[in-house]
């Protein structure tokens, strides 16, 4: 069954852009825009992608026009998650020429921001497309666009780690130093969140990988393991759950192994061939690139 496409609460588009228009109002308006165009000029505009690359974040940018201009017509050629080719028309706007001005350059910021974390992301998705690893964001995102970030890392082929602290529990070295021990920190965790609640820790060698799992996590994070260390890491996890297949016979639900620290394009692939399950990166959200787009007007 094929995924659905994901999609962002009309209330949070809302928000987002509103607080982003006025950031660039200001305390007067456009000024330029208001001393320059009648407020019955009309005109029509095309926005169109430069270079190659994944759409996203066209809501975002027709609300934008919306609450500037209600009357303004948006009309969307592309479609989220859609891979463009370069001189291709992705929205035609028309309507009063002042607030499509006013508004021409929030719709353009969210769109190449997010268009570029798509685009980034999925050129690490394509690299690892023939491995069953996925490719993950982290929580290293911009401060207040993290939902919209991780929105245009799944368009891109990607998946989302946790949002936040609240939705999952991740046991970082720094608890593990000032709890005193894997295995006891990933039991307490689970004694405090209950079933419904993913616990992964973080291990950066094979002893504390074969600790991890006597108390079996939903993940282990390897941390800054290369390529040799992750086959044997995704050894030693096989072997544990078919000797535990063996004496717990059942439904019994292998622990998940995640590879993370500096990984690159360059990387990435070499990463994924050894069998791990996702490979999570700050790079497709912290590094990624803008999208070229631009908005030209006629009258």
């Amino acid at each position: 069954m094929m995924a659905l496409r994901p999609e962002l609460p009309a209330l949070m588009v809302e928000e987002q852009v509103k607080a982003a228009l006025l950031e660039d109002l200001g305390r007067a308006g456009d000024i330029t825009t208001l001393s320059t165009i009648g407020p019955d000029r009309t005109a029509v505009a095309n926005m169109s992608v430069r270079e190659a690359g994944v759409v996203a974040g066209l809501e975002l940018a027709r609300t934008a026009f919306r609450l500037i201009d209600p009357s303004i017509r948006f009309e969307a050629l592309a479609a989220d998650g859609d891979r463009v080719a370069p001189a291709t028309t992705i929205a035609r706007i028309s309507g009063r020429a002042r607030g499509l001005l006013s508004a021409e350059r929030v719709a353009l910021n969210f769109l190449m921001h997010l268009s570029g974390v798509a685009t980034y992301t999925a050129t690490f998705a394509d690299e690892i497309a023939h491995t069953g690893a996925k490719v993950c964001c982290t929580r290293k995102t911009i401060p207040g666009l993290r939902a919209l970030e991780k929105y245009a890392v799944r368009l891109g082929g990607g998946s989302n780690h946790r949002y936040g602290l609240d939705d999952a529990v991740l046991i970082k070295d720094n608890h593990i130093a000032v709890s005193g021990g894997v295995a006891g920190a990933v039991r307490a965790a689970r004694a405090y969140c209950g079933h419904l609640v993913k616990v992964e820790v973080e291990v950066d060698g094979l002893a504390q990988l074969r600790e991890a799992l006597t108390a079996s996590p939903d993940v282990v994070l390897l941390d800054n393991m290369g390529p040799e260390l992750l086959s044997e890491a995704v050894a030693i996890n096989a072997a544990h759950w078919e000797l535990s297949a063996a004496s717990y016979p059942g439904d019994l639900r292998r622990t998940r192994l995640e590879a993370s620290g500096n990984v690159k394009i360059e990387t990435i692939r070499a990463i994924a061939e050894t069998g791990v399950d996702y490979i999570s990166t700050s790079k497709i959200t912290m590094a990624a690139p803008t999208l070229d787009i631009g908005l030209d007007v006629s009258i």
